[in-house]
This record gives structure tokens, sequence and C-alpha cells, in this order.
């Protein structure tokens, strides 16, 4: 892999699922973007999306899996995550194949 995310926190790691779902129909809309700037401060959204856009779909879905297993996400963290992982998704008012396929791999390893 060409880079290690061992060190990322709890904002990163979300800014980085968030990217993924912007992500999920490969394309990445400025209204999404906008949304997921507003969650992360300058650095860290540019830090992550300059890393996320050097991964492939399979290594990103890898570093989730891998970085998710850190941290012990309580109920309530689940639910904000998957609220704004929804936000994403409904941005642009569709929720299509290629989003709901992502929605459930994620769901698979977040949970």
């Amino acid at each position: 892999m060409k880079t290690t995310n061992s060190a990322w926190t709890k904002k990163e790691l979300e800014t980085y699922i968030l990217l993924l779902c912007a992500n999920a129909d490969d394309n990445e809309a400025k209204d999404e973007l906008d949304m997921i700037k507003r969650n992360a401060d300058g650095s860290t959204f540019k830090k992550i999306y300059t890393e996320f856009s050097l991964d492939a779909e399979e290594e990103r879905l890898e570093k989730i899996n891998r970085t998710v297993q850190r941290f012990n996400y309580s109920h309530m963290e689940l639910i904000a995550l998957r609220k704004e992982m929804e936000a994403i998704y409904f941005v642009d008012g569709k929720y299509g194949m290629m989003e709901r396929n992502l929605d459930r791999i994620l769901d698979s390893i977040i949970y």
C-alpha cells in the first residue's frame, strides 16, 4: 500500500468514509464535498482527500476495515456516523444502486 493509516484519528476516518460515500457513484459532487468539509477542518479534509484520491477502491475499503477496528465506537457515535453517510448519499436526491451496494459493504465493516 502506498500510505498507512495507522495514525488516523476518528475524525480522519470519518472523513475518509464520507469521501467514499460521496464517490459511490464515481462522481463527487460539489455539494457532497462541501458537506464533508463542514464536518472536518480544512487541513484534515485536504490531507484525507489527497490520500483518498491516490487509493484504489479495494484499498479504501481495506483501510476503513483496519482502522475502524482500532476505535471503540459507541452506539450513539455509530448512529451519528450513519446519519452523516445517509446525508451524503441523499444530497443529490438520489439513492442509486452503487450507493446502496456501498452502504451494505460499509455496514458490514462498521458494525
